[in-house]
């Protein structure tokens, strides 16, 4: 469940990015109606969440020594590098992410981040009572 809920966060939290964020766009796939424009944010969530679990990890452990230095503000860049490899695999693929460069890659990472934690913040009390 908790899986489910936080793959429509992200994918809420992107789809309003790419509202927000000029440089940052979601391709969809198939005739693009709909459907298809939810699966395709549903898809580029699932794959960030991917990145984020395995990428993500393995460059927060080795650049550790650096968070500290920066007081944790290296996690803007971090987060731009992953929004980067997702879109580069979605492009990959054919469809999905598409982010113009490397400075709208931060923006949008900034951006994504805060959506999500402002959208998990007010769905989390909804969460709680259908798991009760």
């Amino acid at each position: 469940m908790r899986f489910f809920s936080r793959l429509v966060i992200n994918a809420i939290a992107l789809w309003v990015t790419t509202l927000i964020v000029p440089g940052v766009k979601v391709l969809a796939f198939g005739s693009h109606s709909t459907i298809d424009t939810v699966l395709t944010f549903l898809l580029v969530a699932f794959i960030f969440g991917l990145v984020n679990a395995v990428i993500g990890t393995l460059i927060r452990i080795v650049a550790f020594p650096i968070y500290i230095l920066t007081l944790g503000l290296i996690s803007f860049i971090v987060n731009a590098i992953l929004l980067m490899i997702v879109a580069g695999i979605s492009t990959a693929i054919g469809f999905g992410l598409q982010v113009t460069s490397f400075g709208w890659g931060v923006v949008g990472a900034i951006v994504l981040a805060i959506l999500a934690w402002l959208i998990g913040l007010v769905l989390r009390p909804v969460l709680r009572q259908a798991r009760a």
